[in-house]
């Protein structure tokens, strides 16, 4: 070993033993004859004094090493002189006298150093993510997604789960996002896809007797990004046999509970609150709603209908909604101009017409430009339904139903954050229960799966398959975190009647499921056994877990918003031989 100890072991009882530390220089410190070298690995930083008494040439050459060089230093610990201790550091009793040092590799001028205060932008960290990667919180960050996932994997094993690697390369399936496909050579003209998620082969293992199955999956979607979405990504995939909804739920509110008290030391209360798809929708405007605050969404849609404000009462009696929030003694901390912010958020971002506001006096009624358009009666009904109370701002949209919960779950969140209504390291945990089987696709006036088309309904609903879809309710669930999706889960179909009629009105005729889905189809002839499971985002746990926003800080390499990878220039072009082997040509597309 080139080294005996690491940069963050050394403490007062090493005192007197002669080590030998690698690592990189964080900084020099020349102080008249002797240099001083904050020395760092993953695990901390010691100082490292070279002094006379290690020689002029190990003094000169110390003085020499730039940032981030790589060296190895064989000295003697010794305690710091008095008044000199750095309480911040885990290692600040003791520092390393140098006797040696050795320069293993030098460092160019960097484009940043990992260890400045201001990062540089995210395309450079990308681009020399090797630098990046040396910056502490980034190492925190994949130190936990470590212990995370180790505490999956714990948690399965002692629960009888048997760990089965599923294919990377399989059948192109094409239903949700885009497939990722990879060209054959051994079969001209034919391809493969990469796992969207393991979901058709872990239902296999179910029919083959494998009751407890787990697997930490990378998959791959080929869609559109976000702060909190990869075109690759890691998920804890889970499947049991013979279960409802009810035990899958059970074995994930063990799991959220046991990580959190590990990792975090938080105490997570079980069983996890439940809430149905349609009253997270009515009372949040989502159906991942964050629950670390209130604001909840009022529906003023019958009020309106009374009024003759056109705006409001245009959108009711048009089939529309006239839905709100109350911003809780906030109307002195907004001003005109920040009413206005809001309203063109909501306005482009979301596709809402404007955005009404009322702000409510010391005597309790409430004012706004458009106050005289409304009887005294009537904003005296808003403000009852809204528990309006004096400086509360209340904030409202009329317009469609998806355009009042996209816009007020979007004002909502972006003030909960603005407006700090929750601690930092708050961590709230919950179901979403009871997702709609299908929604309609608006451009092709077609049914689609919800979740996916091996979702089982409720059992109560089957009768609804047959004379109205539309109010199906599926033994679907999804594991909401502060106000994100963790993980989403369903009960499969297993009886081969049941597939069918779904796959009918999907509008997925015999020829075409056999053809997609045959092997599967194939198989559920075979005894399979009730079954269903969850896939768990362990990209989002980690961030979530870390307090972070971005996805892309808790991946080692991941790809910008482009799916693209500005470290190896992922994806680049290839050369007309690898194409011709492939039995493929280039078209030049223009941009």
């Amino acid at each position: 070993m080139l080294r005996t100890h690491t940069c963050g072991q050394l403490r007062p009882e090493h005192i007197g033993q002669t080590v030998t530390l690698c690592g990189w220089v964080e900084s020099t410190r020349d102080h008249g004859g002797a240099v001083f070298i904050d020395l760092r690995d993953r695990y901390g930083i010691t100082q490292v004094v070279v002094g006379p008494e290690s020689g002029q040439a190990n003094v000169d050459a110390a003085g020499r090493l730039s940032n981030e060089s790589c060296i190895r230093v064989r000295g003697v610990v010794a305690a710091r002189l008095e008044g000199k201790k750095n309480d911040k550091l885990a290692t600040g009793e003791v520092e390393l006298r140098s006797e040696e040092v050795e320069l293993l590799n030098d460092c160019d001028s960097p484009p940043f150093v990992p260890t400045q205060q201001e990062l540089p932008g995210e395309d450079l960290r990308l681009r020399y993510r090797y630098l990046d990667l040396r910056r502490p919180a980034m190492q925190r960050s994949l130190i936990l997604r470590s212990q995370i996932i180790k505490e999956m994997r714990d948690y399965f094993a002692e629960n009888d789960f048997i760990d089965v690697e599923t294919p990377i390369l399989g059948r192109s399936t094409p239903e949700g996002a885009r497939d990722y496909l990879v060209p054959s050579r051994v079969h001209p003209g034919k391809f493969y896809a990469l796992p969207q998620s393991p979901q058709l082969y872990k239902q296999i293992l179910m029919v083959a007797g494998f009751d407890r199955y787990v697997q930490v999956a990378k998959c791959f979607r080929d869609e559109d990004l976000r702060a909190d979405r990869q075109p690759e990504f890691t998920q804890l995939d889970m499947e049991m046999s013979f279960v409802d909804a009810d035990d899958v739920i059970g074995m994930i509110d063990g799991l959220v509970a046991r990580t959190a008290k590990n990792i975090l030391g938080v105490d997570v209360p079980t069983p996890l609150p439940r809430m149905t798809y349609d009253e997270a929708m009515r009372r949040f405007g989502h159906d991942a709603p964050d629950l670390r605050f209130g604001m909840e969404i009022v529906d003023l849609t019958e009020i309106a209908k009374k009024t003759e404000f056109r705006v409001f009462r245009g959108a009711a009696d048009s089939g529309g909604f006239v839905r709100g929030i109350n911003v809780k003694n906030a109307a002195g901390d907004f001003s005109r101009k920040r009413i206005d912010e809001l309203t063109e958020y909501v306005k482009h971002d979301f596709g809402a017409k404007g955005l009404a506001w009322f702000r409510v006096e010391p005597e309790g009624t409430l004012w706004s430009p458009i106050s005289k358009n409304l009887e005294d009666a009537h904003l005296a009904e808003i403000a009852t339904a809204m528990e309006a109370e004096p400086n509360d701002l209340l904030l409202i949209l009329a317009d469609s139903w998806n355009v009042t919960c996209k816009g007020l779950n979007g004002l909502r969140k972006r003030l909960g954050a603005e407006l700090k209504l929750y601690e930092p390291g708050a961590l709230h945990c919950s179901w979403v229960v009871e997702f709609p089987m299908f929604e309609r696709d608006e451009e092709e006036g077609r049914f689609v799966a919800m979740h996916h088309p091996f979702t089982a309904p409720r059992p109560q609903d089957l009768e609804r398959l047959a004379s109205d879809p539309e109010a199906c309710r599926a033994q679907a669930y999804d594991l909401v975190i502060n106000g994100s999706e963790a993980g989403g889960g369903t009960i499969r179909i297993h009886d081969q009647e049941i597939q069918r009629q779904v796959f009918d009105l999907l509008g997925i005729d015999e020829e075409t499921a056999k053809d997609r889905f045959g092997f599967l189809l194939d198989a559920l002839r075979f005894g399979a056994p009730p079954h269903g499971g969850i896939a768990l985002g362990i990209d989002r746990w980690v961030m979530l877990f870390a307090g972070l926003e971005n996805i892309r800080e808790v991946i080692a390499f991941p790809k910008t918003q482009r799916a693209y990878d500005n470290m190896t220039e992922a994806p680049g072009s290839v050369d007309d031989k690898q194409l011709k082997e492939l039995a493929l040509r280039s078209v030049s597309v223009k941009s």
